[in-house]
């Protein structure tokens, strides 16, 4: 879907990004994690022709990304920022509603994507539609961006630190619905994010950049499991490390199936270091997991995260 091949990108003589190569698969989530000043924005708005790169060649969907209009790919390519952009003096809908008029869609289509797309971040439409950014939480102000940058279904949203400025709680519940549209949707999607913890739990391929360059990519699992440097091991890691481990693991491949017990369930798609925190706040040895449907899968034991499934992930 997209292709860097050998990419660079220099501001005044010095390198911002320096022969990068990297591929973002249609229909995934891929990130782009580093230290600060690494390239990572610089990277991500090479896609849409924000900054024109200085060598090497990029490719959009098999083309050349330079043989394609920039205005049309910046209207075709969804971004939200963390800034979120919103137009104060607008509603919520005509905020949404931005892109889809500048293509000239027709005013009943257009009403009905701004409906489709609240409804699909959790804003009821009948509540949100007409009320103005000033009259929104930050993290409402940040789904409608969300909404904003896909309304006119674009086949890649970009998103460049989109959930910087939240507090936790509303941070973890945006990630897990920005995953949630992408799976739905099958969007590709790239993000940039300096959160490890964010980078991991969202990534189907990760990229760890570092002073302009790329120093290693692949799945959250190679990331942590195979670090090619004490670099990569200390960035991914660090005190974490086991506690990060787990979070690969998912709950239903620990469950022991056929017992049951009382106590809020678990779903089964839950990783295993969001099951620590469930085994914490309950003050439970065991408690019932259940899958997408609501129906038994068995019972976690925390005595099987701590030692099974600690093992499997350490040896993984």
């Amino acid at each position: 879907m997209i292709e860097f091949n050998q990419v660079s990108k220099y501001f005044h003589g010095q390198p911002a990004v320096e022969n990068i190569s990297f591929c973002c698969r249609e229909g995934a989530l891929t990130v782009l994690v580093g230290t600060s000043g690494s390239g990572k924005s610089t990277t991500l708005k090479m896609i849409n022709r924000l900054i024109e790169y200085d060598r090497g060649s990029i490719y959009f969907g098999g083309e050349p990304l330079r043989q394609q209009d920039a205005l049309y790919l910046r209207r075709h390519i969804g971004y939200a920022i963390q800034s979120i952009g919103l137009f104060p003096h607008w509603t919520v809908a005509r905020n949404i509603a931005t892109v889809p008029r500048l293509l000239n869609w027709p005013g009943a289509k257009i009403d009905q994507r701004v409906d489709e797309l609240l409804a699909l971040l959790g804003l009821n439409p009948a509540v949100y539609r007409q009320r103005y950014p000033h009259q929104l939480s930050g993290g409402q102000q940040q789904r409608v961006g969300v909404a904003r940058a896909l309304a006119a279904d674009p086949q890649v949203l970009l998103m460049d630190e989109p959930f910087g400025a939240l507090d936790p709680v509303t941070r973890s519940a945006l990630q897990q619905e920005v995953r949630r549209i992408q799976r739905q949707t099958r969007r590709t999607l790239v993000m940039v994010t300096h959160d490890i913890d964010e980078a991991l739990t969202l990534a189907d391929h990760l990229v760890l950049m570092d002073n302009g360059a790329i120093i290693q990519q692949g799945s959250a699992g190679q990331l942590l499991t195979q670090p090619a440097s004490d670099f990569v091991r200390d960035f991914f890691a660090g005190s974490d490390y086991g506690i990060r481990l787990m979070g690969l693991c998912q709950v239903a491949h620990y469950v022991r199936p056929g017992e049951w017990c009382a106590g809020d369930p678990l779903a089964g798609d839950l990783s295993l270091r969001q099951a620590l925190s469930c085994f914490v706040a309950a003050r439970a040895l065991k408690l019932p997991v259940v899958d997408s449907d609501g129906q038994p899968l068995g019972v976690l034991w925390f005595e099987d995260v701590v030692t099974k499934a600690g093992a499997d992930a350490l040896s993984s």
